[in-house]
């Protein structure tokens, strides 16, 4: 779908959502689940239960602020993952700062597919995730581009506009930020 078809669709969700129309919610939930639940899962380092539960914040936030998205700005989608990333941005720092973990809302949706980790790895899954919660938002996203979504370096360059050369350095850097986090997590 091209950009200008995009913009028109999703701002005609949007209003249809602001007029009370559930299925309009419906369309864009059945939409939009699994690509987020995924990114979250990457997001989460396969920890089901986080997973769970921040695809749950996030639709419940998204719910509440569906006012403040403006499909001119960037996709549905992306609009969701960035709500993803900064509850899981804001639950890690509420965990450090209070040394335990702040459980989030309850409420009920879809079970997430998530890679299973056996409990002696969790604490592992919990530093990778907290690792890629702490990288600056540019590296996060040519990490998931490369890694979640398998795109090719041409294909990132060509989607961001850039060089695969500032692709391939990009994802040097982005690399190394997540070593060095990781290590200091260690």
């Amino acid at each position: 779908m091209n950009p200008s078809d995009r913009v028109w669709r999703e701002r005609g969700l949007r209003n249809a959502i602001l007029a009370g129309d559930q299925h309009a919610w419906q369309i864009w939930y059945e939409e939009s689940f699994e690509g987020l639940a995924a990114y979250v899962a990457w997001r989460c380092a396969g920890l089901r239960d986080l997973t769970e539960e921040v695809v749950q914040e996030t639709w419940l936030t998204a719910v509440r602020r569906i006012r403040s998205f403006d499909p001119e700005q960037g996709s549905f989608a992306g609009w969701l993952r960035g709500i993803a990333a900064n509850i899981l941005r804001n639950r890690f720092r509420d965990k450090a700062r209070h040394g335990s973990e702040v459980p989030l809302q309850n409420g009920h949706v879809p079970r997430v597919e998530a890679v299973p980790i056996p409990r002696q790895d969790t604490d592992l899954a919990e530093r990778i995730a907290r690792a890629l919660a702490m990288l600056p938002e540019r590296y996060e996203a040519v990490l998931r581009a490369k890694y979640l979504d398998q795109q090719s370096v041409g294909q990132i360059a060509e989607t961001w506009k850039e060089t695969p050369k500032a692709i391939e350095s990009l994802l040097t850097r982005a690399r190394q930020a997540f070593r060095e986090i990781y290590s200091i997590l260690e």
